[in-house]
């Protein structure tokens, strides 16, 4: 029971995220009667298979994890169901939480190579425009 509300407690900062001036329940845990916290359904609201399958690969590449898929409820609906099963005492949350803080790195990396190249580029442009002068 206690590891339950740990469990809880550790995703509850990703429950929940500010829309039109209301809390709107953006991340479930689904589990089902008689199941064990290594396997789980993650329900995640106004997501598509963008998020989807990055965060399915970033999951698949702990090994501690046995099985990480992903579903689309209806293509009119933009919710995906992510399950996560994983070997031995390790709590399915554990590799969530690690995918999302892992996919976030990455993404930060591609941003900030971006954001370089565009200077570098703007800057060899105003070189260029300077000794033709």
């Amino acid at each position: 029971m206690e590891e339950d509300q740990e469990l809880e407690r550790k995703i509850s900062g990703l429950k929940t995220s500010m829309a039109e001036g209301e809390r709107k329940t953006a991340l479930e845990m689904v589990q089902a009667a008689g199941t064990d916290r290594h396997c789980v359904t993650f329900v995640l609201h106004e997501e598509d298979h963008t998020l989807g399958n990055s965060l399915r690969y970033m999951i698949m590449k702990n090994p501690e994890v046995e099985f990480c898929g992903y579903t689309t409820t209806h293509p009119s609906e933009s919710k995906i169901n992510l399950r996560i099963q994983t070997r031995g005492t390790l709590p399915a949350v554990e590799p969530f939480q690690r995918g999302l803080n892992e996919l976030m790195s990455v993404c930060q990396h591609v941003l900030d190579k971006f954001e370089a190249s565009i200077k570098d580029y703007k800057d060899q442009k105003a070189s260029r425009n300077e000794s033709t002068f």
